[in-house]
């Protein structure tokens, strides 16, 4: 796997020697000063599937092959990688303040591929400025922070990827539909109707199918949960890893480990053979008594996906706002303004008192 570059080792622009930066929706990174441009070169090695057991049972839950500096949020629980020049040093999911001084240097699985930003901080804040102008009695805070470029952070999420072999023995039974009539009496006379009734067939047998890029989110938790709404992203243009990629973003180390991730994919992989089984035994309808399902040729994948988050408190609560940073896609939790609500309630009673008035 390639190596993970950390904050010391940015790459230089060869014109002025400013910082230079990945231009999103591209494979470039770019001086913000003078403009040059440099092509990133992918890693073919890099962006392939590890075999899970060897990293489970060999390397263990811990395992990584390289370090990285983070910086914990002690609110939310967030593991950060902070480009050294970034201007904010506040968590990207609950604006806390995170302190400079408290970086430390951490384990983790490099990631072997990503999709990078198709979406720069300028389009994103577009993005969010006319959703906030198109939502009913929004505090004008809400409007301010709409136009604050520095409440907006590109993140990458981490996440890991399963694919598997699926093979299953199963017992169950086919249900095959018939209708009989059944006459009913009402005031009117004597009515007939269809009614529909079940016939049940033993069924047995043995499947097999593959899972492929089962995705679980690495770093979820219940108080930053991100919307489902938002989190589709085009697995086929994942690139594989290079560090010029993080270059202007922040880096999410994930908290849910390698071996958790696996025991969750499980689930989707079960829900899988359940589909494949219900397909093999046909019929109309089926029941599923016991299904044994085994995985095999295991692999798994670290990858990064591309995430704009905004952090808003009001009147002492937390709210959240995401785009897809692929799609554009938008989602999140909005305040309303009591006092907007309030002074509206109070024109539509004087509009109605002045009707009646005029009314009389």
């Amino acid at each position: 796997m390639e190596e993970v570059k950390n904050s010391e080792s940015k790459k230089a622009c060869a014109s002025c020697g400013a910082e230079l930066k990945y231009k999103p929706g591209s494979h470039q990174i770019k001086c913000e000063y003078c403009g040059y441009e440099e092509f990133i070169e992918n890693s073919k090695s890099s962006f392939e599937e590890l075999e899970l057991q060897h990293y489970l049972k060999v390397v263990g839950d811990n395992a990584y092959t390289e370090t990285i500096d983070l910086l914990h949020c002690k609110n939310c629980g967030a593991n950060q990688h902070i480009e050294e020049n970034f201007k904010s040093l506040h968590c990207v999911y609950c604006s806390e303040p995170l302190i400079r001084e408290d970086v430390h240097k951490e384990g983790w699985i490099i990631p072997g591929a990503l999709v990078p930003f198709q979406l720069d901080t300028k389009k994103a804040q577009s993005i969010f400025k006319s959703w906030v102008n198109g939502i009913w009695f929004a505090p004008d805070n809400l409007k301010k922070a709409a136009l604050d470029p520095e409440g907006l952070h590109g993140v990458y999420i981490p996440h890991w990827t399963f694919d598997a072999k699926i093979r299953a023995s199963y017992q169950g039974q086919r249900g095959e539909y018939y209708y009989e009539t059944k006459r009913i009496k009402t005031k009117s006379g004597v009515q007939t109707r269809q009614v529909r009734k079940t016939k049940w067939y033993g069924a047995s047998g043995t499947i097999d199918g593959f899972a492929d890029d089962i995705l679980i989110n690495s770093s979820e938790k219940k108080r930053r949960e991100i919307p489902q709404n938002v989190s589709f992203w085009n697995l086929e243009e994942l690139t594989g890893f290079n560090s010029n990629y993080l270059s202007g973003f922040v880096t999410e180390k994930y908290t849910i480990s390698l071996k958790d991730g696996h025991h969750q994919s499980f689930q989707t992989a079960k829900d899988i053979a359940y589909n494949i089984i219900r397909r093999d035994i046909g019929g109309d309808t089926q029941r599923i008594h016991h299904a044994d399902i085994k995985l095999s040729d295991e692999t798994f994948k670290h990858i990064l996906l591309p995430m704009y988050i905004s952090a808003y408190r009001y009147n002492g609560k937390e709210y959240h706002f995401y785009i897809n940073g692929q799609t554009g896609k938008i989602s999140g939790t909005r305040p309303y303004s009591f006092w907007k609500i309030f002074f509206l309630v109070i024109f539509i009673i004087v509009v109605i008192v002045l009707i009646a008035i005029f009314a009389q």
